[in-house]
């Protein structure tokens, strides 16, 4: 199967967009400038949709064989995962700085990046992030247990569960479960949505739980497999049909920008689409040096890039003393430029080191 260049360059601006949704509430910004950054759950969104296509891809090349394939993602995973993890509880104990950063309002969105203070579950807290089940567990089992420690982990949940779900089709069906793939997560989209209608709100499970999430995996499958086999297109314009009709319901016209976007860069990728010439200009963008280097990066920068502005903050929020003007002039290039660094470092590290390879080299033209 041939490299997917232009949604390797998607991830890494879907990783920076992450970061950017991250570190904009912190910040004296304008509404022109705050209000586009104010939608990192849609990036994320579109992360899942890249996930079904990548991962069913990695099932076809382990031959629909289970446990390598669970070993696989669990050593692509875990190791750089475990080590944000623990960066993330060194600082889940120090004090949060709002008090000293007045212009933060009790409504801003900035109070629910950053947890603070020790969780009073904390030993099931951590057995759920160790074992990634933390998506699965309901308000009424163990509160917060989604975003409790390290935010960003709650969607290598919802990913960890798609695996497990994927890796037991392959045991029980192998390459036969393939086509019936996207409507078996439709079907569990809609369970998903009517659960959180008919459920007691403790009960209800949060964003972190796959059956809230199942339409964009389906929706990757189902782009995955018009790439590779265009007679599948019907099958992915129903898929998409039943994806936005889901969106709706779920969460009205902000839940579309996901689909629409994967939509867009999959005609931009997908030779011979009817939209591939006037998408041309986003696809070499995509394909940029640059573009290729953060999507290299975007595990890292999306683990990372939480923690590393939540120990920067509270440094900065001590030396600006209140002057929300200050602090946003040092504030917006350093939580930007040190997540990268620290992934690109992790990166390097663990990503490549560990699992082998030399680390790629960011070149600023092409030779």
């Amino acid at each position: 199967m041939r490299r997917l260049t232009c949604f390797d360059g998607l991830r890494g601006a879907l990783a920076v967009y992450v970061m950017l949704s991250h570190l904009a509430p912190f910040a004296v910004l304008p509404d022109w400038i705050a209000q586009p950054l104010s939608h990192g759950g849609a990036a994320v969104d579109v992360f899942f949709v890249l996930s079904g296509m990548v991962i069913v891809r990695s099932l076809d090349r382990f031959g629909w064989r289970a446990g390598p394939f669970l070993r696989a993602r669990a050593w692509r995973i875990f190791p750089l995962f475990l080590v944000a993890l623990a960066f993330a509880i060194a600082l889940q104990p120090l004090a949060l700085p709002f008090p000293a950063m007045p212009w933060i309002g009790p409504a801003s969105p900035a109070r629910d990046i950053w947890s603070g203070g020790w969780p009073v579950a904390w030993a099931g807290d951590l057995a759920a992030h160790l074992t990634m089940t933390h998506g699965l567990l309901p308000h009424a089992v163990l509160p917060y247990a989604w975003v409790s420690f390290l935010g960003a982990a709650w969607s290598l949940s919802t990913e960890w569960q798609f695996y497990v779900l994927l890796a037991a089709l392959a045991a029980g069906r192998g390459p036969r479960a393939r086509a019936g793939l996207p409507w078996l997560f439709l079907g569990l989209a809609a369970a998903g949505l009517a659960w959180s209608h008919v459920a007691p709100p403790g009960w209800r499970f949060s964003r972190a739980f796959l059956g809230n999430e199942a339409q964009y995996f389906a929706l990757g499958i189902a782009g995955g497999d018009w790439l590779d086999r265009p007679e599948t297109g019907r099958r992915h314009a129903g898929v998409l049909g039943c994806v936005l009709l889901l969106c709706l319901a779920a969460g009205g016209a902000g839940k579309l920008a996901a689909p629409l976007v994967w939509i867009v860069c999959l005609l931009a990728e997908r030779a011979g689409s009817p939209g591939q010439r006037l998408l041309a200009p986003l696809a070499a963008a995509l394909r940029l040096p640059v573009m290729q280097w953060l999507g290299g990066v975007s595990y890292a920068l999306y683990l990372v890039n939480e923690p590393v502005q939540k120990l920067l903050g509270l440094g900065l929020a001590r030396l600006a003393h209140g002057n929300a003007i200050l602090f946003s002039a040092l504030w917006l290039p350093a939580a930007a430029a040190l997540p990268l660094a620290t992934a690109w470092a992790l990166h390097v590290a663990i990503e490549r080191r560990w699992r082998g390879g030399p680390a790629p080299r960011l070149r600023l033209a092409a030779k």
